[in-house]
């Protein structure tokens, strides 16, 4: 079995950066975390966790809580998540909590109970069952939503300006009465997203109206009733935005249930840039998320704090862009 030592060896490096660079250490540069890692792999070299933390008595386990691991955006995260973890020796556990603080507030019970070394975490809500972690000094970052009190650092994707967009692109298609489908009141993602819809709006010269808005669960069946309801009033917007990609199937159910053409009929833009977004006809327009580098980046952060990195909170806001295909489109 390789040791730390032949580790240091292939890489050029002293024992004592390696051990800084698989600790993810914001002190290496970059250059040379990349040779270590790259040995580490030639090498086939794990850390032993456990002893390694032995002393913490921690377990070289890292917590991903999310709210929906059936959305891509998330399972994107996901890897993220685990491909920097592994590359650090560190195992990844992944808990579901359906947005519900509840249930979140069990995982984070056992996520202590069983001492893992740090804690990355999609907050259903306020968060507040995150005070927990705090309480016991257990390393966490935020994904896709912040901790409330800036406790802990946080990784964003700029839903407002994604939004903004978004709409001035439906109306510069020629869209007038562009509708909105977003998330829950009182979440970060769901409040910006409208937000920036109505932002474009504006700035567009568009009509702004709560008639236009509906809100619901980040869930296919709340976006096909809140679908329903906005497309058979009188007048029908022309368009809409859709704040996630499991919404779209609800509001695309919705259209083929009422003989609407997307594109044609009614302009569609969603969130979240899905694998099956252009099998669809037309293809789906969408804003893209950086999915994978919002775990990726969350992770090197965890990482960082749990080597023993004592500056102060940070947020890292990521762009989006968007995606223009058929569905967004009169042609």
């Amino acid at each position: 079995m390789a040791t730390i030592s032949d580790v240091a060896t292939r890489a050029g490096v002293s024992t004592a950066t390696v051990s800084r660079a698989l600790n993810g250490k914001s002190t290496v540069d970059p250059e040379l975390a990349a040779r270590v890692l790259a040995a580490a792999d030639e090498l086939g070299y794990r850390p032993n966790g456990p002893a390694r933390n032995l002393r913490k008595q921690e377990t070289a386990v890292l917590a991903l809580i999310i709210s929906d691991v059936e959305n891509p955006f998330f399972t994107a995260i996901s890897r993220g998540v685990e491909d920097v973890a592994h590359s650090a020796g560190y195992s990844v556990v992944l808990c579901n909590s359906d947005d519900e603080p509840e249930k979140e507030r069990e995982y984070i019970d056992v996520a202590l109970q069983e001492r893992v070394a740090g804690v990355l975490l999609s907050p259903a809500g306020a968060g507040d069952s995150a005070d927990l972690l705090r309480t016991h000094g257990t390393p966490v970052v935020a994904l896709d939503r912040p901790l409330p009190n800036s406790f802990g650092d946080t990784v964003l994707v700029d839903s407002r300006d994604a939004a903004r967009d978004a709409a001035l692109h439906l109306s510069a298609q020629g869209y007038r009465d562009i509708a909105c489908i977003t998330g829950p009141t009182g979440v970060l993602t769901a409040d910006d997203r409208l937000a920036g819809y109505q932002d474009g709006l504006r700035e567009a010269g568009r009509t702004v109206s709560d008639a236009l808005v509906r809100r619901c669960e980040f869930k296919a069946a709340g976006a096909k009733e809140a679908a329903r309801s906005l497309l058979t009033q009188d007048p029908r917007p022309d368009a809409v935005l859709v704040a996630n990609n499991a919404m779209a199937v609800g509001v695309l159910e919705t259209m083929a249930e009422l003989g609407l053409r997307a594109g044609r009929d009614v302009g569609v833009v969603a969130f979240d840039d899905a694998p099956w977004a252009t099998l669809l006809d037309p293809p789906l327009t969408v804003v893209s998320q950086p999915a994978y580098d919002m775990g990726a980046v969350g992770a090197q952060l965890l990482l960082s704090r749990i080597g023993g990195d004592g500056t102060d909170a940070s947020t890292t806001t990521l762009s989006a862009h968007l995606v223009t295909r058929g569905s967004s489109s009169r042609g």
